[in-house]
This record gives structure tokens, sequence and C-alpha cells, in this order.
């Protein structure tokens, strides 16, 4: 095979990249984006990885699901890594794709051999006042009119309002943004509190037998950035901060994200 691949499996969008006799890398983007969210990382971690991101349910070039719990989409990211004959893959996961990551620890701990979350908030608590624009197009009764006429400049400011500093947003991204309908990202958003909601991410992942990265950007304006400490109670658990750098650490902050990515998962082999 290329060095890179694309297919769809169970209901998903699936790209490769690197060398398909690397150790396997899964990366999950967060709700309502896309595997695009990880280009600017891709070609340093493509060179020591087999990098497999996917576009969860709903979103990017992937069709809608049934149901967007994040049980559920963890279940359909294994049955991914069965097909593929993949066990004690590094996972990671962007904003709420650390949630799912952490469901498929604990759903099918031979599947993950390594977690990183990136950006992902330990409990509801820990959630910020968002800016303004998100806040408008999320909420009726605007959301749903302004959602449906989003242009290409609303969805760039949109992602980039959780930057600490401009960003460039991928032309795919943006694309994939586009995609997700008003109705799925609400149901998405639901049901990724839900989650959190039953049981902190600190509290799962203390449960589990898996080394854990957690990459806080320190001035993360969706989730205070000092909650990323309590991360620190997990057992095999790290914590990294990046100075001045928001919520988007792939990016915002590519090679250093990418560099702590990639020293993490060769002391975890």
């Amino acid at each position: 095979m290329s060095e890179v691949d694309v297919e769809r499996s169970h209901g998903m969008h699936v790209v490769h990249d690197g060398p398909r006799q690397a150790p396997p890398l899964l990366l999950l983007h967060g709700s309502g984006a896309s595997g695009a969210t990880w280009n600017p990382m891709v070609p340093a971690l493509a060179g020591r990885h087999h990098v497999v991101r996917v576009d969860l349910p709903g979103c990017g070039q992937s069709p809608p699901a049934p149901s967007y719990d994040v049980p559920d989409q963890a279940d359909r990211v294994a049955a991914l890594l069965d097909d593929l004959g993949l066990r004690g893959a590094a996972v990671a996961g962007h904003s709420s794709g650390g949630y799912v990551a952490t469901a498929l620890a604990e759903r099918r701990p031979d599947l993950v051999g390594s977690l990183v979350l990136i950006s992902s908030g330990p409990s509801l608590d820990a959630f910020l006042r968002q800016p303004l624009l998100l806040r408008v197009l999320l909420s009726p009764p605007l959301g749903p009119v302004l959602w449906a006429r989003r242009s290409d400049a609303m969805i760039r400011r949109g992602i980039a309002a959780t930057a600490a500093h401009p960003v460039d947003v991928p032309d795919d991204l943006v694309t994939g943004v586009q995609a997700i309908t008003y109705r799925s990202m609400r149901t998405v958003l639901r049901r990724n509190t839900a989650y959190v909601a039953e049981r902190s991410v600190p509290e799962r992942l203390a449960a589990l037998e898996v080394p854990v990265l957690v990459v806080f950007g320190a001035a993360d304006p969706r989730w205070d950035p000092s909650s990323a400490r309590r991360y620190e109670a997990v057992p095999n658990a790290r914590v990294e901060m990046l100075p001045d750098v928001g919520h988007l650490p792939p990016l915002e902050a590519p090679e250093a994200t990418g560099e702590l990515l990639l020293d993490f998962t060769a002391a975890v082999r």
C-alpha cells in the first residue's frame, strides 16, 4: 500500500499515513471537527508511526449515526481497530476526542497501549463561559438559522475563537465542519456532557492501567487550564502545559505538541 490510504469503515472516513508496519497511533478529533484537526502534526508523526485518523460519525466526510453516545463512538473505533488487526495502539484525542479515547480504553483495554489527552476537560465544573460567537451559533433561537448560513469565514472565526492567538485553519477542516448539521452537533455536545457528568475523566483513568499523557494549553478559553492538574492524581499520568497556547494545540503549537506525543509513545514502547 502507499504511504497514504483512504477508506470507509464502520461508517467512518479513515485516513492512514505512514508505514503500516510502524507502531500504530490513532488520532481522534473533537466535537464537530474532523481528522483534519491533526494535519499540521501528521508529517512528523507519520515518520515514526502508522497514523490512523478517523472522521467520527456525523463529522467531516462520515455520515450521521443513530447514536452519538461516547461509548457507542468508542465501539465503532474498536471495530475499526479489530478489522485492522491493531492491538496496543497509542490513542490520542483532542478535546472531546479524549473522551472517546478514554471510553475505548475502558471498554477494550486490549486495543489501547497508551492514551494522550489534548485539551480534554476533566469535569464539567472546569468548563468556562464560551466565546460569544460560539454561544450564538450553538444556542436557539439564532443558532439553527445562523448554522444553516455559515460561511467559510464564519467557520474559521468560530474555530479560531478558542485559540490564544490567530491561527491558520486547514481548508479541509473548514470543509469538514461545514458538513455537520446543527442537530448532530447539539446531540454530540449533549452526549459528551453526559459522559463527563456521569464520572469525571480522571476518575475513569484511575481505574485503568494505561500510561497517560495530558497536554493542556495554559491559555485555554474552553476549560480552566488549572484543572489539568487534576489528572496528576491518576497513576501513570504525566501532565504537560503549553504556555501561551489555547484550546487548539494541534493547530497552535503542532511542533511542540508532536514532540511531546512522540517522546511519550517512544518512552512507553
